[in-house]
């Protein structure tokens, strides 16, 4: 497929009514976890678009062009509140939280596992594992105060089991901003994985960023500001890896492209036939702003859209599918001693002492004690007798194997 091929004639835009943004909400309790999983990418797709839309007019002299890009944003606005309008009513935030976790894992395993770039594909394994263990102080947290079993909100296609300790996952800024990739040399996959990852993780650090102070219990509320900075770490690894020497036109093309690679994508993917719908009209609208970027990009630079796509030429390489994972995740564990040392992974033991990261952690951590995602598991364990978990089978870490004990020293402190 490729979507050059589909532009329409005309770059007119039609706008939606109130009806249309108000479209029937899924059923929680029937519809697949990746239909959700789908929803949540897709708002978080548009919320990147609307805000490079909006810095793009920030940063523009000619007021022609302003006017072009709120016209094609006021659409992506649009297709933002439809999307969101999707997660029903009665789906709580931390149910929502769950969706996001899932996300993050599944969504990074399927694209570390086609990532031809190794450098990339180390960094998504490595953040990977930090949102798996996410996934499981948060499902804790839900069986605690809502009583609902994370398993039955991931169906049975993602383990909630220890990743590397949140505790661990702690770092200086400095050890988050990663080599960046070059457009003209790598390959479009690539590029679309860099995109679609940033966009991704963006939208849970926002998502928590709000939500957090609106949750019921204090020890809630601070897993969510713990949790969010590590959200924080991993936007700026995931966007230090995209081209900065993108200029503002190039980058536009980009991000329209990616919007139908990725709406095509959850089209194919989808099983749910009202939301499915949703996916291909969205894509159509889609085409209409690509054509609406590669006209501009013409007339403001000279350049045709074609010379962006000089290595592989414009058709989508391989679909994004969401499905389980537990295989690969099983097999990356083996990397779960790795930490961030300036712009590489190292593993802890190799790190040098001097190591900023260990400076960082003992201003932040400095009492295990106070740190949420080691106390949400602390108290679950002191009211059950052992922590929440959905497995396959025991951790192949076999130092977080302990359901009784929460581990914080692993991936944190050398020799463990």
């Amino acid at each position: 497929m490729d979507p050059f091929k589909q532009l329409p004639k005309t770059d007119k835009i039609t706008y939606a009514s109130w009806t249309s943004l108000a479209p029937k909400s899924y059923d929680k309790n029937a519809v697949s976890p990746y239909t959700k999983t789908r929803v949540i990418l897709m708002n978080g797709t548009e919320f990147e678009s609307n805000w490079f839309l909006h810095q793009f007019h920030r940063h523009c002299l000619n007021n022609d062009v302003r006017r072009v890009l709120a016209y094609v944003r006021r659409q992506e606005q649009q297709q933002q509140k439809r999307i969101a309008a999707l997660k029903p009513i009665d789906e709580t935030i931390l149910e929502t939280t769950i969706g996001y976790e899932q996300l993050a894992v599944d969504l990074t395993a399927e694209m570390a596992r086609k990532e031809p770039n190794p450098f990339v594909k180390a960094q998504l394994d490595f953040a990977l594992l930090e949102d798996f263990d996410h996934l499981y102080r948060y499902s804790d947290l839900l069986d605690m105060t809502e009583g609902v079993k994370g398993e039955t909100l991931v169906g049975g296609y993602t383990e909630i089991t220890p990743g590397r300790p949140t505790i661990a996952e702690h770092r200086h800024p400095n050890d988050d901003v990663r080599r960046y990739i070059n457009c003209w040399q790598d390959s479009l996959i690539t590029r679309l994985h860099t995109a679609i990852i940033t966009a991704a993780e963006q939208q849970t650090m926002n998502y928590y960023m709000n939500v957090g102070a609106f949750f019921y219990t204090d020890l809630g509320r601070k897993l969510y500001s713990e949790i969010a900075m590590i959200e924080e770490q991993h936007v700026t690894g995931y966007g230090s890896l995209m081209d900065p020497s993108s200029t503002w036109f190039e980058s536009w093309v980009m991000h329209e492209y990616t919007e139908c690679y990725l709406y095509y994508s959850c089209y194919q993917d989808e099983s749910d036939e009202y939301i499915k719908k949703i996916w291909l009209e969205h894509y159509e609208e889609e085409l209409t702003h690509l054509k609406i970027a590669a006209d501009m990009l013409y007339k403001y630079e000279g350049r045709n859209w074609e010379q962006l796509f000089v290595l592989e030429g414009s058709a989508f390489p391989s679909l994004i599918s969401l499905h389980e994972n537990i295989d690969y995740i099983r097999d990356i564990m083996k990397d779960v001693r790795l930490t961030a040392y300036k712009e590489d992974m190292l593993k802890i033991d190799d790190t040098p002492d001097g190591a900023e990261y260990f400076k960082y952690q003992r201003q932040v951590n400095s009492s295990v004690n106070s740190v949420a995602t080691h106390n949400v598991i602390e108290k679950y364990i002191k009211k059950n007798g052992e922590d929440y978990r959905f497995e396959v089978a025991p951790s192949v870490e076999k130092t977080l194997r302990d359901r009784k004990s929460d581990n914080t020293e692993l991936a944190r402190k050398k020799g463990y």
